[in-house]
């Protein structure tokens, strides 16, 4: 008779399931026993042995960081002023801190969150040295300042940075009930004074881009036709679904929803979207030739929307036809400019387009009917056929 054996870290008592393991040898002061034991709640061989498993992954990794916090700070000698040896071991480091975002806030994120919020600290650290929350100074702030200029940064850029890195620290104190400062928080920022405002195409541009679309008739150009009536930014259109553009209604119309492989930039984004003009014609074309799920397979799957690459095709066939300065998010400034040459009002402009409401007022009842935002979209569309 083949014997049965409990799953690994585990016991029976009275038919019940119990977990059991061994505090590590180097933590055991922070526990008051040796030994952990937890009931399990279950009969079930199967379901205990997830259960057990589940526990293990969890205890080794509060451990790892348990070991992480009282480990002395590599190479602390080189840093520019070196960490109070009476750490507070409640206080995270840097790089703690940045672990803990990102798992918290970085939940359907794009690949960019992550990227950009690990180059940022790994500035900090490259130029202050990876320490305690409590142990960066505002003396520090301007000191990696500095450092990123002399870098050749733009003030864009150096901009970008700070408000990663206190957007990371911030995010820590709130969530740990930190008693400290966020030292990055009161520096000084030069204004990025040479920063070019991005210009609207204008109406004959538009018209350009529009006849050019209609001739090439290809899937790159439906996606700039798409944007060109419906104000969308471009890594909204090209993460589309085919189920989200209805045609067989009295209004057609887009409904815009975040996925995860495309996430939307604010709340106010998921919206609805009338149909008309060029977009109506790019929205028929991308269902009568599109079998699959998505609307542009070329730069979406289930995992992905590569926009970037949607906007580098785009900007360069662009430029080609409507001028050097010519970019596809230029139709999103001119959207707006035309509704307000259709003299819409402010609060149906930012529905149609998802920009966040300006007043309180705006956020009260359920916006206006789609059979109102159409009328609105096709006196913009017949308001730009007059302009010359």
């Amino acid at each position: 008779m083949v014997g049965t054996f409990n799953p690994k870290y585990t016991y029976t008592k009275r038919g019940i399931y119990y977990f059991c393991k061994d505090v590590p040898a180097d933590l055991r002061h922070h526990y008051t026993k040796l030994r952990i034991v937890q009931s399990l709640r279950t009969k079930s061989s199967t379901r205990a042995k997830h259960a057990a498993q589940s526990l293990v992954t969890r205890l080794e990794d509060y451990w790892f960081n348990l070991r992480l916090k009282e480990a002395q700070i590599p190479a602390s000698h080189l840093l520019r002023q070196a960490p109070s040896k009476d750490r507070d071991l409640s206080i995270p480091t840097i790089v703690e801190a940045l672990e803990l975002y990102q798992r918290v806030k970085g939940e359907g994120r794009v690949k960019t969150f992550f990227t950009h919020s690990s180059r940022s600290i790994a500035y900090l650290e490259q130029c202050l040295g990876c320490r305690p929350l409590n142990q960066y100074t505002g003396a520090d702030a301007g000191i990696f300042r500095d450092w990123l200029r002399n870098r050749e940064l733009s003030n864009a850029s150096v901009q970008r940075n700070f408000t990663i890195i206190k957007a990371v620290v911030n995010f820590t104190i709130q969530e740990l009930g930190l008693e400290c400062r966020n030292a990055f928080a009161g520096v000084y920022l030069a204004p990025d004074d040479n920063k070019t405002k991005r210009q609207p195409l204008s109406a004959g541009q538009i018209a350009v881009l529009q006849r050019n679309c209609y001739q090439a008739d290809d899937d790159l150009r439906w996606l700039a036709a798409l944007i060109s009536d419906s104000g969308m930014r471009l890594a909204e259109a090209a993460g589309l679904k085919v189920k989200d553009i209805h045609l067989d209604c009295s209004h057609p119309h887009i409904d815009l929803t975040p996925y995860p492989h495309r996430r939307l930039k604010t709340k106010a984004s998921e919206r609805v979207i009338p149909l008309v003009g060029a977009s109506l014609w790019a929205a028929k074309r991308i269902v009568a030739s599109n079998p699959g799920e998505f609307c542009f397979p070329r730069y979406t799957n289930q995992n992905v929307c590569s926009s970037n690459s949607a906007s580098a095709a785009i900007n360069k066939w662009l430029k080609t036809i409507a001028g050097d300065q010519a970019v596809i998010h230029g139709l999103r400034h001119s959207f707006r400019d035309r509704l307000r040459q259709a003299e819409a009002p402010t609060d149906v402009v930012d529905q149609l387009g998802g920009w966040s409401a300006q007043t309180i007022g705006q956020c009260y009842g359920n916006g206006h009917s789609l059979e109102m935002l159409t009328k609105w979209m096709v006196r913009m569309t017949r308001t730009a056929s007059d302009l010359p």
